[in-house]
């Protein structure tokens, strides 16, 4: 019997597999000259999120299988995953005979029935060149951003001191997305508004109603003129028709909805972010109530069953009679619009209410649903009626529409026409009385700030991002603090973004320009047809590019002398916290990102774990160079321990990583060191060891120095210490409890016990649990595992000998911050 392997793409599939630096040197940015990332460095794909453990799950999937059918989306990116799953899963399959096809490609636009059978039945093979550009783009992205990035972001974050990005990045996709916000941002800024004046007549439709026409002239510039024209008309005490007409004209239905419209929408209309309406989107088809929401193509196929999600709403409380309207009159069939050839537009796969699903999810699948009705209803129709006036020499205007049919404004009541009074009705050569004529003074007025929406529009234009990463774009330049997303989420850039762009204008304009990604996706989409060679083009690219990495090196005094006008040197920010070990000066804590500290004597910069809070650690000195020690903590309910500046970016010891604090170092005296404060290893991760927190009393706390496991203990304890004893059964280190004699927990009013935190009985009876559930067996059921960690990496030294225990684990309660 022979089996078959069938893969098909989820966004966990999809964003499972990542291109990046092989590690090792590459991947120290003191050690390497960024110019040698276009060349020099080798690159790798690795697992983004190893917790998935996706390409083990293929392998297992696919082990003795004979045959394997891909169905991955029908597009580049679809073609590429089709590569990285073979990768994965040909080594595991059984050999194939001697010319035998055992790899095959299904090719769909939509998951019907009839399209999945069609498919099946005309499988071909993967297409590699397009799975090549992909590559391409991917390795062109990767090696670009990161020199310029490095490059930088050393350079600024080495000058001055209140930029507030702990990342000055670059991007061949993002710094065209800041240069759309910074290109409207100098309109605004360089706007003159014009003064200009305009006429506006009213006349008497009958006795108590009354038309305001418009002036066919709009508007002039030049103040006489407009009050030579007021004057011609301001005498004249008739108005006469010289034109009536009637016409019936149609609001057309929408397009059916793809990802791009989606994330316009949901920015201008229900106030999400495009990063958080993804999220918010693939969560709704993963619980299976709307389709595959990442989608170019906005026409559904001739074999795509409407009628069927369109039944699905037939009993919803709000749409309930529309929908089945629609059904016993008969469908109108959607407008023809773009087939990308990758998924059906995002369709409403199921029905529900605002209760089942809540808040902004329930607001993004009723937009949805009722953009689907609206695809299949009719166009809204109305009545557009015109009069031209004549008064005096000028003729003047007035419009009215009266709605003949709403169609599929009905379930989209927002695209209404709006209501206006219906004209009299009257005929050519008819006279009305003329109520006044008046002149107004206006002004033209800048353009805003653009939305996001403006944003997405601009980005499809110009073909910056994918409809996949155009919310990652957004996103990240929101993220580096180049942006701020203002009310009407409108984006309005920092002096940062600014100062960017402008420096780019300055040094090379086509860093910034939408043209450069333009031409280089032109040759991608040259690799992608079979008409250019894969390693030619990304040679040739790498090399423009480094070209003008080096022109950018040498020029960057240009923008440098920009940020000198917007930011303040190092020397002259932040406030003095801890003494330098080198000069015994006070060295400034610079709190905005990167958080670091300078020294302006010795003019040293060391930087610090972010997103927490710096204190000084009661003055105390780091033995091996005397710098003062600082204490980071990421919250009263957090992590926190205490560092030295210059040992976290100088590691003493070869175990220990940079930017590692005191609960890593390996020190075998220093009473703040792992090796005086270590316990055992941590009870979830693999890597990580348990240290006691000598900060916390009287709420006792033991942290993982790796993955972000807290564990809460020995509340109201007057002294923990960690002895230099070990547990007799699994070698952890022993802790001595101190406890005052009226608050003692202990026993037999005892103040004092030491015991193991994993075996000791006494201890077990000392643990919150209240923060999360207990890994220790007795509070688990059989088998089961809860409060997974989330550490990883290489296991640090910690106490000799130190183990996990295999038949008790830890009785402590922890929580994830």
């Amino acid at each position: 019997m022979k089996t078959v392997l069938m893969v098909a793409e989820k966004p966990s599939l999809a964003q499972s597999i990542a291109r990046i630096l092989s590690r090792g040197k590459y991947n120290k940015w003191d050690k390497v000259d960024p110019a040698e990332l276009f060349s020099q460095a080798p690159t790798e794909k690795k697992e983004a999120n190893p917790k998935l453990n996706m390409v083990k799950f293929l392998q297992v999937e696919g082990k003795g299988c004979d045959y394997i059918v891909l169905w991955l989306d029908c597009d580049k990116e679809g073609e590429n995953i089709c590569f990285e799953v073979l990768d994965a899963v040909l080594p595991v399959m059984n050999q194939a005979h001697s010319g035998e096809k055992t790899v095959f490609r299904a090719r769909f636009s939509s998951i019907t029935d009839t399209d999945i059978c069609t498919a099946m039945v005309r499988l071909g093979e993967p297409d590699h060149n397009e799975a090549l550009s992909v590559d391409a783009r991917q390795e062109l992205d990767l090696r670009i951003g990161c020199a310029f990035t490095r490059f930088q972001t050393k350079y600024f974050q080495g000058k001055y001191g209140n930029l507030d990005s702990s990342l000055i990045s670059f991007g061949p996709c993002q710094t065209p997305t800041l240069g759309f916000c910074v290109e409207r941002h100098d309109k605004i800024q360089s706007f003159k508004p014009e003064t200009y004046w305009v006429l506006q007549a009213k006349v008497d439709a009958d006795k108590d109603r009354s038309l305001l026409l418009d002036w066919d002239r709009v508007r002039v510039f030049d103040r006489e003129i407009a009050q030579m024209f007021l004057n011609m008309t301001k005498l004249e005490k008739e108005a006469q028709v010289e034109a009536t007409s009637r016409k019936e004209k149609a609001k057309q239905r929408p397009l059916a909805l793809n990802t791009v419209e989606m994330l316009r929408v949901a920015s201008s209309s229900l106030g999400m972010g495009p990063q958080h309406a993804m999220q918010t989107a693939e969560r709704l088809y993963t619980q299976g109530y709307i389709s595959y929401p990442r989608t170019e193509t906005t026409h559904y196929p001739e074999s795509f069953d409407l009628k069927g999600p369109l039944r699905q709403q037939a009993n919803h409380p709000y749409w309930a009679d529309t929908v089945k309207r629609l059904l016993a009159e008969g469908i109108n069939r959607p407008r023809k619009g773009h087939d990308a050839g990758d998924h059906p537009p995002i369709t409403p796969m199921k029905s529900a209410t605002e209760a089942e699903l809540g808040g902004e999810a329930w607001r993004l699948y009723e937009y949805i649903t009722r953009h689907f009705i609206a695809t299949v209803s009719h166009d809204c129709k109305y009545l557009q009626s015109t009069i031209s006036f004549r008064i005096g020499p000028e003729r003047f205007t007035c419009t009215g529409k009266t709605v003949i049919s709403p169609g599929f404004t009905e379930i989209m009541p927002w695209q209404s026409v709006p209501l206006e009074e219906s004209l009299p009705t009257c005929q050519r050569g008819d006279t009305f009385a003329v109520a006044e004529v008046k002149m107004l003074e206006k002004q033209t007025s800048p353009p805003d700030y653009l939305t996001e929406a403006e944003l997405i529009t601009l980005m499809e234009k110009h073909g910056i991002g994918t409809d996949a990463s155009i919310p990652v774009h957004i996103n990240n330049i929101c993220q580096r603090n180049y942006v701020v997303v203002e009310s009407g989420r409108r984006l309005k850039p920092t002096n940062l973004g600014i100062v960017l762009v402008h420096g780019y204008y300055k040094i090379d304009v086509e860093l910034v320009l939408p043209t450069i990604r333009s031409a280089v996706e032109k040759q991608l989409n040259l690799i992608a047809q079979g008409k250019a060679d894969y390693r030619q083009v990304l040679g040739h690219t790498l090399d423009v590019f480094k070209r003008k990495f080096h022109y950018f090196v040498d020029s960057i005094a240009g923008m440098d002398e920009l940020m000198e006008v917007s930011f303040s040197p190092l020397a002259a920010t932040g406030k003095p916290l801890s003494r330098c070990g080198k000069c015994h000066r006070f060295m400034k804590y610079i709190q905005a990102k990167p958080s670091r500290l300078h020294c302006s004597h010795c003019d040293e910069t060391y930087t610090l774990p972010q997103n927490g809070t710096i204190k000084l650690y009661k003055e105390l000195r780091c033995p091996l160079d005397d710098f003062e020690l600082v204490l980071w903590s990421s919250g009263s309910r957090g992590k926190s321990y205490p560092l030295c500046p210059y040992c976290s970016n100088h590691p003493p010891f070869r175990d220990m990583k940079k930017g590692t604090g005191c609960n890593e170092c390996t020190h075998p005296t220093c009473q703040h060191s792992l090796s005086m404060l270590g316990i055992g290893q941590c009870v979830e991760c693999e890597s990580g060891v348990l240290v006691l927190d000598p900060t916390s009393g009287p709420k006792w706390r033991v942290a993982c120095n790796r993955c972000n496991v807290v564990a809460h203990c020995f509340e109201n304890a007057y002294r923990v210490r960690v002895s230099a004893d070990t547990c007799g059964t699994c070698e952890a280190a022993l802790l001595d409890v101190d406890f005052n004699k009226a608050r003692s927990p202990l026993p037999g009013d005892g103040t004092q016990h030491t015991g193991c935190v994993f075996c000791d009985p006494v201890f077990q009876e000392l643990v919150e649990l209240k923060h999360a559930a207990s890994c220790h067996p007795m509070h688990r059921g059989p088998g089961r595992r809860q409060g997974r960690g989330r550490g990883r990496g290489r296991r640090p030294a910690g106490k000799p000998g130190t183990r996990r225990p295999k038949d008790k684990m830890s009785a402590l309660a922890a929580y994830f911050v």
